[in-house]
């Protein structure tokens, strides 16, 4: 298998095994067995474990994720026949065929085959494409569905890239990256762009510190001697079939507001916590201090915000809830806030002590983590009790660090486990969380597993 890389454009060729071959051969059966023609080429984007700064990158703040060896891999076929036809793997995934003059998706029903038109459409748009060409595509996945390992972000990822080499175009990863984040709102989602930045830029071996505006990644070594493991509470969470997520966007969005009103700027403009910290021109510490002095703990009303911000019931429903929140009638601004400037001066610190590796920095990282989840748990309210009995026990088992990662409300934990321990951690995961209940005990084969940094997204030609 020759392996196209988009470092640079024309980007280069070399050989390399990311996938196992019997996965390949099934998937290139199956498309076989649907389509009755061979793929032309086949497309792979990674999942991603976030390490630390969770609910931050829409904030504008830089996260520290990695990418996981579990990806979603397109198989697929280019045609003149004006069809985009989609099947899966996975039978509980539905065939889907739609005309390529004829895209639309549809947010209040957030399917698989929708996610992968995000992906198409956002190319289609950056690129003006006129017209796109006929495809048939073949997914298979190995990402566990709403497990906030970002099943939904590498299936937008892998269908941009689809698309590029469909319509034999060239971007690089940065621009990829940047029209796939905002490509997957079509779908309701207003996420920040960590999971897509990961998805492209990752690299074997490394995690990366995301920074934002303009998008960067910077390689961050991790210590020697810790493993890092993800274990699945089994609590599966959609984000583009809850409000959950997005009322959390909007709360930061309002504090944003609020706090730059209470200051004496133009709030109209400002959107995120990270922009009104970078319009005062002081520290992360300065900003916890603000929103100590200026918000209260008390959850805020829209008669409350409407009055502060001198606009009606109508403004704040048209300029500032999304389409899903227009609902919410209490807002935690003092809460969401506090954890985002917290969060974000968390992820620089994990960096901080990756960086200088002294001798305690496995003890220093499992810190940072455990009052990530905490202030998760506490302050931006997306945990849940199975997160946090999985958290607990994680620790009890012999993790120094143990968090939610991802949109959490369910999902994943990532635990930071050293090396000498993690047989024993495994096993007393296994009997405490997963043996006790039937349902997890099925699923704990998938969901409980040792992780390292994986490569990027990638387009495969077969020779």
């Amino acid at each position: 298998i020759k392996i196209r890389t988009m470092a640079t454009v024309p980007p280069k060729i070399k050989v390399v095994f990311l996938l196992s071959f019997v996965r390949l051969q099934k998937l290139k059966e199956a498309f076989h067995g649907k389509y009755g023609q061979e793929p032309l080429f086949f497309a792979c984007a990674p999942g991603r474990m976030n390490l630390i700064g969770e609910h931050i990158d829409y904030c504008g703040y830089a996260v520290l994720p990695m990418a996981i060896e579990q990806n979603i891999v397109a198989a697929v076929s280019v045609s003149d026949s004006k069809t985009i036809q989609l099947a899966n793997t996975e039978p509980k995934y539905k065939d889907f065929s739609v005309s390529v003059d004829g895209l639309s998706i549809d947010r209040e029903n957030p399917q698989w085959h929708y996610y992968f038109l995000c992906g198409v459409r956002g190319i289609q748009e950056h690129l003006s494409l006129s017209s796109l060409a006929g495809m048939c595509c073949m997914v298979d996945g190995t990402i566990p569905a709403s497990s906030g390992l970002s099943s939904s972000s590498a299936l937008v990822c892998c269908a941009g890239l689809v698309t590029m080499e469909a319509c034999q175009k060239a971007l690089s990863k940065v621009t990829l990256a940047e029209t796939c984040a905002k490509c997957e709102r079509y779908i309701g989602t207003e996420g920040g762009g960590m999971d897509q930045s990961i998805s492209f830029l990752a690299e074997e071996g490394t995690a990366k510190l995301i920074e934002f505006n303009p998008l960067r990644a910077t390689d961050v070594r991790l210590p020697d001697g810790a493993v890092f493991v993800i274990a699945n509470c089994c609590v599966e969470m959609n984000k583009a079939a809850s409000s959950h997520f997005n009322t959390r966007v909007v709360e930061c969005r309002i504090a944003t507001k609020m706090l730059a009103k209470a200051r004496g700027l133009d709030w109209s403009r400002l959107l995120k916590l990270g922009d009104l910290q970078k319009e005062l021109q002081v520290s992360l510490e300065q900003m916890l201090e603000l929103v100590e002095e200026l918000l209260h703990p008390e959850p805020y009303s829209r008669e409350e915000i409407c009055k502060t911000l001198g606009i009606s019931a109508e403004q704040l429903c048209e300029d500032i809830l999304s389409a899903n929140t227009q609902h919410a009638t209490d807002f935690k601004l003092y809460q969401r806030a506090r954890h985002v400037y917290g969060e974000a001066a968390r992820v620089l610190q994990f960096k901080a002590v990756c960086d200088s590796s002294p001798a305690d920095a496995v003890a220093q990282l499992g810190d940072l983590m455990n009052r990530s989840h905490a202030s998760c748990r506490d302050l931006y309210e997306c945990s849940c009790p199975e997160l946090d009995q999985l958290v607990d026990i994680c620790l009890q088992a012999g993790a120094v660090g143990s968090r939610l990662t991802g949109a959490g409300w369910g999902g994943c934990t990532v635990s930071m486990v050293p090396g000498e321990r993690i047989d024993s951690f495994l096993q007393t995961v296994r009997e405490h969380y997963y043996a006790p209940d039937a349902r997890r005990s099925a699923l704990e084969k998938q969901s409980l597993f040792v992780t390292r940094p994986g490569g990027g997204a990638a387009i495969f030609i077969e020779e």
